[in-house]
Formats: structure tokens, C-alpha cells, sequence
């Protein structure tokens, strides 16, 4: 029997159930499709594409290894998986289950249809924490935690089907992808990812708890895994067993800490995958229909200044200029600058959060869409953090050193007014010509928000639709997961961090 592995985010060999049930089944044809309408779609990027193609170059080589070719086509799923199945008469096609946009969510749903039609069995394997066809959340966690504590598969003996053309790994410009320079993008490919893997597990993580919130330290100290966990390169269950096993000879002192909140972050990252998972509507509207009442039609300006880190706000633009040239922010940044752009510039969730896409090397979309509107406040059973962007630099990069880096035309500002430079007595010198002024007051911005977001909650019928949404969303009594509940009193809770 004949078998297609149909390759998403999988781009591996280790700890593959599906190459390892179809190497068990027959002669195997690896595939990976590069599909025009998902790389043309508004979260798709050229930096993105860069990381993927580098790591099927990899993936290529470490299959010719074993004799086996990768073959790459370029075309719509259901056209190419046609032409391959007539023409090399396969018999089964197995893959992962794969958690993505509404894009590839409509992709599957006509790939099954074509493969009924067709008489060609489909097997859909998970490879994470995530359950398809979830009822509800009972038993989810620990579920995900007998998927992570199973064996690691090892690496299947399989056999080629023989003539297949490989196909070239094609380029961005031929994807049509407008360019998008990234210049300290990490690189893709697996060992890339084992090397980080044992960096952060042995020498960079031992930080890891107290140095993930400020961009200047979390760039060393946080794993930086996220892009090889997204695209596969590494698989979550190798890095939940590579972490315990360490954890099992560290338990102690500050790496003890930091490996406990890391595969906290790790069980996190399954929880989020679950709720797009569950509901992909996420991606395109609120969660809680009654949350908030932003304009669809965002200010212009306001989003063309938060785009190209020209808000007159330095923190925030060091973050979103930072963003633009590595593809990687840290959690807390990342939930400051899209809780600025939905408080205090009052921007659709839906346009900051496409354009936040594009700039990850590491876009998962369900990590990336939950995240999105949890940070904008529209899930309705999040207490909102309206995170202030003068505090967060005074905290996090107290010195300026971030700050200045990435702004550099702020070189004549003294520390004292680093981060409110328009209290600085010469700031005329300065603002308006070689860097903007403040486009919002913030303080006033964050008053006008707060109360439009609890004018929403005291509506009638808010209460009894955040209960409906705790009920299909919200995790059970887990220690990890405590802050994703509707909050039982008023007050300040620590906020959720999820820095991979």
C-alpha cells in the first residue's frame, strides 16, 4: 500500500506518529504543499516563508539521509494531492491534525471531502496537547499531560516509492510575498532548534523566571523555541520530556524555578491551540459579542504610527522596531504593544493582530488569535490589563538601554526623561521634527477605555455569556492555568506569561 505523509507544521523526523503509522503501512511519498491562497493570505509573510523554506531544506537532506525524497509542490491541497494519488497510485494519506487560520481550517474540510469522494482513507493523527472534537474542557489537562508523558517516538524505518521529482523549495518573490527585511531573524532547521534546546536547558534558562519580562534580558534568557515549535522542527513532547529530564537533575535553587514556569508556558501553549481549536471563529470575531465596541474602521493615522513604531511613545516603538527586525518579541511586550493599540488607540483587534502575524517568525495562529483578544479585551471572562507603556519602560528597561538602541534619534534625551520625552524642558528641540510627539495622552486614553470596557460589562446579558464561554474555553481547577477564569473578586491578578 502506497502512502502519502502529508507534511503542515511537522517538518521533522523524530517523534512523528504520522510518518511513523504510514512507515508501518507501505512505501511512503513525504509531501509538503506550498498553497498560494495560504502564503497570499493577510497573516502570511516573506519572513515567515524564509524560516519554513530553510527548515525544508533541512528536512530534505536529513530524508535523503535515509532515502527518502521530500517532494514539494506548489498548488492548491486538493488539486496536487489529486494529481499525486493518480499518479502514484496511493492508497492512504496520513497527516497531523493541524490547528491553523480560517484558511487552512476551509482547506482540510475540502480535503476531506475531495478524499471521501475520491475512496482515499484520510488518518489525522494528533501531535500535541490540542483534542479535536473536544465537548468540553473536563479532563482536558490532564489528557494533554498523558499525550506529553507517552514515549518520543524514534525515527521510522520506511521505504521510498520510487520516481517522484522532488520539486523545488520555491522563493518568496516567486510566492509573490512582498518583501519584508528581517535582518536578526532566527533561522530555521532542526538542529538549529536542538542547539537552542540545549543552550536554554543548559546554560541560558537558569534566569529564566526572572528575566523573561524585559525585552533586553528575555533575548538570551527566554528558549526561543517558539518558530521550531511552530512550524515542527521540534516537537512540543520532545522539549515537555528534554525539560523534565533536566528538571529531574536540577530540581533545586533558580533553575528549579525557571524549568517549572517554563513547562508551565509549554502547557499553555496547548491550552490557547485548544480554544481556536474549539472555536475558529476567534480569528474574526470577539469572543464575548458584548465585550467592547471598537470601530471597525481604524483610525488611519493612529495605525500607521503603531506600525512603524512612530507613536511618540519610545518604549513601545523600541518594541514594535525591535519586533520588525528580529520577527520575536517577548509575552509581556507583545501584550503591551497590542494592548495599547486597542486601549489607548482604540484599533480593531482584528487589523493590529494581522499585521502583529506578518511580523512573527513564530505565528501560530492559536496561540496568536486567543492571545490577541485576551490582550484587547474583547474574551469577556479576562480581567482587561491596560498595560501603560511609560510604566512598562521605566520597569522593564530602566536604564534606556533598549529604548535607545532602537530610537536612536533620541540620543540628545537625558535618562531622567528617557520615557516621556515631551516632559523634557528642551523636548521643542527635538519632538515633531526628528521624532514625533505623543499621539495620545495616555493617562486620559487609558480613563476613556476603562470605562467603556465596564459600562460593556455591567450590560444585561454580559454575565450569563461569559459563563457560557468559561464553560467551552476556560480550564478546570489546574494551578497552571488560574488566571484563564472569570474572576470571582475585584482587584489585580497576576497576569499571564507565556515568553518561549
Amino acid at each position: 500500500m502506497n502512502v502519502l505523509v502529508w507534511l503542515k507544521r511537522d517538518l521533522r523526523t523524530h517523534d512523528h506518529p504520522a510518518l511513523t503509522l504510514a512507515a508501518g503501512l507501505g512505501p511512503v511519498l513525504p509531501v509538503f504543499i506550498v498553497e498560494p491562497s495560504v502564503w497570499s493570505g493577510p497573516d502570511a509573510s516573506a519572513r515567515q516563508w524564509a524560516f519554513v523554506a530553510e527548515s525544508l531544506g533541512d528536512l530534505r537532506d536529513e530524508l535523503a539521509s535515509r532515502q527518502l525524497p521530500l517532494v514539494i509542490r506548489v498548488g492548491e491541497a486538493v488539486e496536487v494531492l489529486d494529481r499525486l494519488t493518480r499518479r502514484h497510485h496511493i492508497a492512504r494519506i496520513v497527516s497531523h491534525e493541524e490547528t491553523g487560520n480560517l484558511s487552512t481550517y476551509a482547506r482540510d474540510r475540502a480535503v476531506a471531502a475531495w478524499a471521501k469522494g475520491a475512496g482515499i482513507p484520510w488518518t489525522e493523527l494528533p501531535q500535541c496537547g490540542v483534542t479535536r472534537r473536544l465537548p468540553d474542557r473536563d479532563g482536558w489537562a490532564a489528557r494533554r499531560d498523558g499525550f506529553m508523558a507517552l514515549p518520543a517516538l524514534p525515527v521510522p524505518a520506511a521505504t521510498a516509492i520510487p520516481g517522484v521529482e522532488p520539486g523545488q523549495i520555491p522563493t518568496a518573490r516567486s510566492l509573490k510575498l512582498a518583501a519584508a527585511p528581517c535582518p536578526h531573524r532566527q533561522l530555521g532547521g532542526r538542529q538549529r532548534g536542538l542547539d537552542l534546546l540545549d543552550s536554554f536547558l543548559l546554560k541560558r534558562g537558569e534566569p529564566y523566571r526572572s528575566a523573561m519580562s524585559s525585552p533586553l534580558s528575555a533575548e538570551r534568557a527566554c528558549s526561543r523555541l517558539s518558530p521550531h515549535l511552530a512550524w515542527g522542527t521540534l516537537s512540543l513532547r520532545e522539549v515537555v520530556q528534554a525539560t523534565s529530564a533536566r528538571q529531574s537533575n536540577r530540581p533545586g535553587g533558580r533553575w528549579g524555578g525557571s524549568f517549572s514556569s517554563f513547562q508551565s508556558r509549554l502547557a499553555w501553549r496547548d491550552h490557547f491551540m485548544q480554544k481556536l481549536e474549539d472555536q475558529p471563529s476567534i480569528e474574526i470575531r470577539d469572543l464575548h459579542p458584548l465585550a467592547i465596541l471598537r470601530p471597525r474602521d481604524s483610525d488611519a493615522a493612529r495605525l500607521t504610527a503603531w506600525r512603524n513604531g512612530e507613536t511618540g511613545l519610545p518604549f513601545l516603538d523600541a518594541c514594535l522596531r525591535y519586533l520588525a527586525a528580529t520577527g520575536w518579541l517577548n509575552f509581556r511586550m507583545r501584550a503591551m504593544v497590542t494592548s495599547v493599540a486597542s486601549y489607548h488607540l482604540w484599533l480593531d483587534w482584528r487589523v493590529t493582530g494581522q499585521h502583529l502575524a506578518r511580523q512573527f517568525t513564530d505565528y501560530e495562529p492559536g496561540i496568536h488569535w486567543p492571545q490577541v483578544q485576551m490582550q484587547s479585551g474583547t474574551t469577556g471572562i479576562n480581567i482587561p490589563r491596560i498595560y501603560n507603556p511609560v510604566k512598562q519602560g521605566q520597569d522593564q528597561d530602566p536604564a534606556g538601554t533598549f529604548t535607545r538602541r532602537w530610537l536612536p534619534e533620541l540620543a540628545p534625551v537625558p535618562d531622567a526623561f528617557l520615557h516621556e520625552p515631551w516632559k523634557w524642558p528642551e523636548a521643542r528641540r527635538l519632538l515633531g521634527y526628528r521624532y514625533p510627539e505623543p499621539i495620545v495622552d495616555v493617562a486620559a486614553a487609558a480613563r476613556a477605555a476603562r470605562d467603556a470596557i465596564w459600562t460593556a460589562r455591567k450590560a444585561p446579558g454580559f454575565a450569563g455569556t461569559a459563563a457560557q464561554i468559561v464553560q467551552r474555553h476556560a480550564s478546570r481547577a489546574d494551578p497552571r492555568f488560574v488566571n484563564d477564569r472569570t474572576p470571582r473578586r475585584k482587584g489585580p491578578t497576576a497576569q499571564l506569561t507565556l515568553d518561549l
